[in-house]
């Protein structure tokens, strides 16, 4: 069992729901609250900016739902759903969502879901982790054309032209190819280092990308073979001078 204390955003656009979360989350050691949106626009906006491991997410909210703001996540985190109504049940698990709590929300059937978060993170971390410090990715297991890193007893050659991009999570990275996503326990500092003379680039603190898939940019993100990532103030510049833009 692992024992990362999980990232948590609270999603409702209820104050008295948020306190209510809060009050649980805060006799959960392994939980803890990083940020408080009320609609779905500060959400996607602060998910930009800061991934995080659990969304407990409202489904009625106004303009768009909880549901809706699911469905254009394009990597979502462990979702647990809160709603006074039970009718959207069936369609939240169908979207994956790990559980579905009714309001009011009873702290022993809080645990419950909390608990599936944590087993499902821990057993995710079990199928994909590297896990010994010795089997990190380091320059020597970085080739011309492929990383070389070790899951679960098993070397995987992963080729650098497969995969889209690398996010931060936590103590860990996942890097995100067109098969799966590897979650492998490195610092994205010594990833980017590895990388440095490839078609890689750091366009924020939590995520390196391969230039060949990116699709268009924005002012303040891009879109890398469909998903959408933020571009961080302080790596403008090294991403104009790379793609020799104006």
């Amino acid at each position: 069992m692992s024992d990362k204390i999980l990232s948590c955003l609270i999603v409702d656009d209820e104050p008295l729901a948020h306190q209510v979360i809060e009050s649980y989350v805060q006799k959960v050691e392994r939980l803890k609250i990083v940020g408080n949106c009320y609609n779905a626009v500060d959400t996607v906006n602060f998910l930009h900016k800061t991934p995080v491991d659990l969304i407990f997410l409202d489904i009625n909210m106004p303009e768009l739902t909880g549901i809706d703001l699911l469905k254009t996540l394009q990597s979502p985190p462990l979702i647990i759903l809160t709603t006074a109504y039970s009718e959207f049940a069936l369609e939240s698990y169908e979207l994956g969502v790990t559980d579905y709590l009714l309001k009011p929300i009873r702290f022993e059937r809080f645990l419950k879901g909390v608990n599936k978060a944590l087993d499902l993170y821990d057993r995710q971390v079990t199928t994909e982790l590297v896990p010994n410090p010795i089997d990190r990715i380091t320059e020597k297991n970085v080739s011309i054309d492929h990383i070389l890193a070790k899951s679960n007893g098993v070397t995987h050659k992963i080729m650098l032209n497969k995969i889209h991009f690398i996010q931060s999570y936590g103590n860990f990275i996942k890097i995100h190819t067109e098969e799966k996503v590897y979650l492998t326990a490195e610092t994205m500092k010594n990833i980017d280092s590895s990388l440095s003379e490839s078609h890689f680039i750091r366009v924020h603190k939590s995520y390196l990308v391969n230039t060949q898939y990116i699709e268009k940019i924005l002012s303040n993100s891009m879109y890398v073979a469909g998903t959408e990532i933020p571009i961080g103030n302080t790596y403008k510049q090294a991403l104009q001078q790379k793609l020799k833009l104006k």
